[in-house]
């Protein structure tokens, strides 16, 4: 999954007169005893790509869907470790048929905000809606697994999948067409939540979003604020892993990203009972980090992901232009645009250190400089093109400044960059058309749970190019049948040392087609307000955990 992050130009005044900025005061520590009350503020940079559940795919609306929706799974982050439990379910899952057949039984009494009971049937049929036409962006693994999703359509016209069964109003099955070892961590995502077919929307669930967890969605205005107060019929006899402390919770959306950094760190008035999403500016990041004062107020998480530069292989065709880009980058200077080394260490692969299947390899300059000379005589050999290339990124300052990295490097060797800056708000879905014109793009990714079969089968199977031509997340269009095979065969390995040797040989088959070029193994350090507690290091999205946040009396 992805993150994201945008700027727009809103002052830090602005943002203080919409929050009501009053005295200082309170404690700099993110623990203490649940208190009840008070109204929590999250500052957006953005409005989600999607907070519908079958849609969203992003670190910031998975941890907001939290709050309001439970998945069949979900990560335990209370302990030392993250543990897979029950959520919506009363256990993991039981697997039969060699892990191709897998039953959840539902939790009893679990209630959707109108005090109506959730059934297996809600759950059959928020799953059926992935395969909608137009409920697109979220996660492929349901329609890449499920027995007849290749040609179902969802069930908009009435029809049912039948590799779902619900023998009975707490039980659901589903079917795979393949062994799948991990499949109760797919449904952790909110992907597996239920809807209730009465109150689906379709394409606009995303601001209608039904709630059978702690908070409802009170009131949603697109690219400015959405309310969440708290769900009447949530009870926590059924829910082990959330609480309703506050009130309410405010999303306030839109709002310049050093603007947001200054009122966090001056910690005045309402801001004490805020937080932000989305990580600390780069321009910010390495002087907050180091701010003694401000280190209880840090939640940072060392996520398992990435952040890389795509390079288009059907508009990029030539391979040694693609691997003097690689020599080429300057990734100092790119990790400089981000804040620094408190922002993550330079990356040489797509697997990310401590991940099953992650192997230590560079194919390329072993120098985060660059390496200009090896970059130079790779475009003697293809012929020294003086070439044009767009760039993608986000419209933000952070962004903006990778960009100029990336510019200013491969002017070096002859390339021209046109940086092109898009709202981060329609950014992944724009990238992700197939009709989009760009050489290269800006992304990052988060392993959807922490398994290489979460990264490098999402990353670059190219047949999902054709599949998913509005929601493609193989973003360097490589298109190779032999790697394609090599990740069918991995998937498929119910040893997991044997497959996470051939995920991580995989890793080095694909960086040698020069498709992408590693830049960070990302941190996420965010700040948060003196009066927020509850907040909990989430490693499995990167994100601070919203489960159990309360508002210090």
């Amino acid at each position: 999954m992805m993150r994201k992050s945008r700027m727009v130009a809103i002052t830090a005044t602005a943002i203080s007169l919409a929050l009501g900025a009053t005295a200082c005061g309170g404690s700099n520590s993110a623990n203490g005893k649940p208190v009840k009350g008070g109204t929590l503020t999250i500052l957006e940079k953005a409005d989600f790509d999607h907070l519908d559940p079958q849609r969203a795919y992003t670190t910031e609306a998975d941890s907001t869907d939290e709050l309001l929706v439970r998945s069949l799974t979900n990560w335990d982050v209370s302990g030392s470790s993250p543990k897979l439990v029950g959520d919506l379910a009363t256990n993991t899952g039981t697997p039969s048929d060699n892990d191709q057949v897998w039953t959840f039984h539902l939790r009893q009494g679990v209630k959707w905000q109108d005090g109506s009971e959730v059934t297996s049937q809600d759950v059959k049929y928020g799953v059926e809606r992935v395969f909608s036409p137009d409920i697109n962006g979220g996660p492929p693994y349901a329609s890449q697994w499920l027995v007849g999703g290749s040609t179902y359509k969802g069930p908009y016209k009435g029809q049912s999948l039948d590799s779902i069964q619900t023998p009975d109003k707490y039980t659901i099955v589903f079917h795979l067409n393949q062994p799948v070892a991990d499949f109760n961590e797919a449904t952790a995502m909110p992907t597996w939540a239920a809807v209730p077919k009465a109150h689906d929307t379709a394409s606009t669930y995303d601001h209608h979003v039904w709630s059978d967890g702690p908070y409802e969605l009170k009131s949603y205005v697109p690219n400015k604020e959405a309310v969440l107060v708290r769900n009447p019929n949530w009870s926590a006899s059924t829910d082990p892993l959330r609480q309703q402390n506050v009130n309410e919770v405010d999303l306030k959306m839109g709002m310049d990203e050093g603007a947001i950094d200054q009122l966090l760190k001056s910690d005045s008035g309402d801001a004490q009972t805020s937080m932000q999403q989305w990580p600390i500016s780069g321009s910010d990041l390495s002087g907050v980090l180091n701010d003694p004062t401000l280190k209880d107020r840090i939640v940072s998480s060392k996520a398992p992901g990435i952040n890389y530069m795509a390079i288009n292989t059907t508009r990029v065709k030539d391979i040694r232009v693609r691997q003097a880009i690689e020599y080429a980058i300057n990734k100092q200077t790119v990790r400089g645009a981000f804040g620094g080394s408190g922002y993550g260490d330079y990356a040489s692969t797509m697997l990310n250190p401590g991940m099953g299947g992650y192997q230590p390899f560079n194919l390329y300059s072993t120098n985060p400089a660059g390496d200009l000379t090896k970059a130079k005589a790779l475009m003697k050999q293809a012929g020294n093109p003086k070439m044009t290339l767009s760039l993608t990124v986000e419209n933000t300052t952070t962004q903006e400044h990778f960009g100029d990295a990336v510019k200013n490097a491969l002017s070096q060797i002859g390339i021209t960059v046109n940086v092109t800056p898009i709202d981060a708000g329609s950014y992944f879905s724009t990238i992700q058309n197939t009709k989009n014109q760009y050489d290269m793009s800006w992304v990052d990714w988060i392993a959807d749970w922490p398994n290489a079969s979460t990264v490098l089968p999402v990353l670059f199977d190219g047949r999902q190019i054709a599949k998913l031509p509005q929601a493609n997340q193989d973003v360097s269009y490589l298109n190779d049948p032999k790697i394609e095979a090599a990740l069918d065969a991995a998937s498929k390995m119910s040893d997991i040392n044997q497959r996470n040797a051939a995920y991580g040989a995989l890793d080095k088959e694909i960086m040698q087609q020069a498709n992408v070029v590693p830049l960070m193994y990302m941190n996420f350090p965010e700040m948060f307000g003196s009066k927020v507690g509850g907040l909990k290091q989430d490693p499995i999205l990167g994100e601070p955990n919203l489960m159990k946040v309360f508002i210090k009396s």
